[in-house]
């Protein structure tokens, strides 16, 4: 069976074809990186605009990668929530439409759920792990919109257990980059930026919030952050602006944007290795549930190394088989 996945929940134009359900045998993205960098972030109308002028040519890329034709896909899938509601509706459309001419089953999706069963996808032959054998599993989703963690009985039994009560790891990652001026998006540029520097040069805070919450929340390490490179805000005489820093990111010599990025890194991610240890204690502590099998990630930071490394030890510490999604699949696929 032949299925040809669309993808536009957030700045991402994506198509794929994936044979069986596990062999992917196309995977073409269209970002949008260029559009939005002057802004610092997603701009929902230009996303919209862009994903309705690139969505018809990546679908054709994909078929020609695949070296097959719309006559021989069985099914459309398309994720159709949650995203940009301009975006979605976007693929949504263009997804419906092809649908009908075609006369296929239309297949809507689960952007998380999709997240969460990218590692059992693969580009070069069917992995040799039978899905089923790996639930029920621990699943993280960690990405510029979205960090929460889920009970996973099946590829669509899943269950929230956590998530962010304000900003996502990945929309922390991007408006430290701003911040430290780096670019957009910041997460990969932080990533690259941290194998420089002291990741103790500065004592972040890690949030951990009330004792058995396994919820996260980004806002703080942000803000020390920004008083980390600028300063505290100042108010210049009587009728001074208030809000004013006392210097920006370009004070800062290359070492110490370094060191601040790979600070900032360090306690990122042990918010995220800190919840998951949690959710595994509370799992293991209630005999009515069968203990986890493995560790599900994905996600687009799924593709930080430090976060890879980190959760590799918590795997192995804690006798449990760790699932990542392949780079290439870390995306908005």
């Amino acid at each position: 069976m032949l299925i040809l996945g669309i993808e536009s929940s957030c700045d991402e134009t994506a198509a794929a074809i994936v044979a069986d359900g596990r062999t992917v045998r196309a995977n073409v993205i269209a970002s949008q990186h260029e559009l939005h960098e002057e802004y610092g972030g997603v701009v929902p109308e230009i996303a919209s605009r862009a994903h309705a002028e690139r969505i018809l040519p990546v679908i054709d890329r994909a078929l020609a990668e695949a070296d097959t034709s719309l006559d021989a896909i069985d099914a459309i899938a398309i994720g159709h929530r949650p995203g940009l509601i301009g975006s979605l509706l976007v693929g949504v459309a263009g997804a419906k439409a092809l649908a009908w001419a075609l006369g296929t089953p239309l297949i809507g999706v689960d952007h998380l759920h999709a997240h969460l069963y990218a590692p059992f996808l693969a580009s070069r032959g069917v992995p040799d792990r039978d899905a089923a054998t790996l639930y029920p599993a621990l699943g993280l989703v960690v990405s510029g919109g979205h960090t929460a963690i889920y009970r996973v009985e099946s590829p669509l039994g899943i269950t929230r257990l956590g998530a962010t009560i304000d900003d996502a790891i990945g929309e922390a990652f991007d408006k430290v980059g701003a911040i430290l001026g780096l670019g957009h998006p910041g997460g990969p540029i932080i990533d690259r930026l941290s194998f420089e520097g002291d990741d103790h040069a500065h004592d972040f805070p890690v949030s951990t919030l009330d004792r058995d919450s396994l919820d996260f929340s980004f806002s703080g390490v942000k803000t020390s952050v920004l008083y980390a490179v600028r300063g505290k805000p100042q108010r210049r005489g009587a009728g001074g602006r208030a809000g004013a820093f006392e210097r920006d990111h370009t004070d800062l010599s290359e070492q110490e944007k370094a060191d601040v990025a790979a600070s900032f890194q360090r306690a990122a991610v042990a918010a995220i290795t800190i919840k998951l240890g949690r959710a595994l204690d509370r799992w293991g502590a209630d005999p009515s549930l069968p203990a986890p099998r493995s560790l599900i990630v994905g996600g687009g930071v799924s593709a930080n190394s430090r976060l890879r490394h980190e959760l590799a030890h918590l795997a192995l510490d804690r006798r449990i088989e760790l699932l990542l999604p392949p780079m290439d699949l870390c995306l908005d696929n």
